[in-house]
């Protein structure tokens, strides 16, 4: 079965090691075959991987699009050593990661790992808040 994406006008998409950029139409495309993809919302650049889990996200968005997933393993697994250690609650997150990791379901890790950017934001969020007087 192919995968069907819509794309709005002018929108990126990452096919492999190609990035496909629509024209001023919108489109759909059906896509077959086992290459990784990735709608340009879902690309983070390194720049922008600027908070412990964003490197975490973009790490697994290097395993995702790479030949050889597993020469991103080691910094990942020690970053998430370095997360667990400061966010306890981060564990039930990376968890899930890691098993799909570990199974070869990179995109299923990097869908669990955009939730992992929200919970690290509303952990964030809450630290700034004042404390009610």
């Amino acid at each position: 079965m192919a995968l069907v994406i819509d794309l709005k006008p002018g929108e990126k998409i990452l096919i492999g090691e190609a990035v496909i950029t629509n024209d001023s139409q919108r489109t759909r495309l059906h896509i077959a075959g086992d290459a990784p993809i990735l709608r340009e919302k879902d690309v983070m650049q390194e720049g922008e991987a600027d908070t412990p889990c964003k490197k975490v996200y973009f790490l697994v968005q290097c395993m995702y699009l790479a030949n050889a997933p597993d020469q991103y393993h080691k910094r990942y697994f020690e970053l998430v050593r370095e997360v667990q250690h400061a966010s306890p609650s981060s564990s039930f997150f990376f968890m899930q990661i890691n098993e799909e990791i570990i199974s070869g379901n990179y995109y299923k890790a990097l869908k669990l790992a955009r939730q992992l950017i929200a919970h690290e934001k509303e952990l964030l969020d809450h630290a700034v808040q004042p404390a009610a007087e």
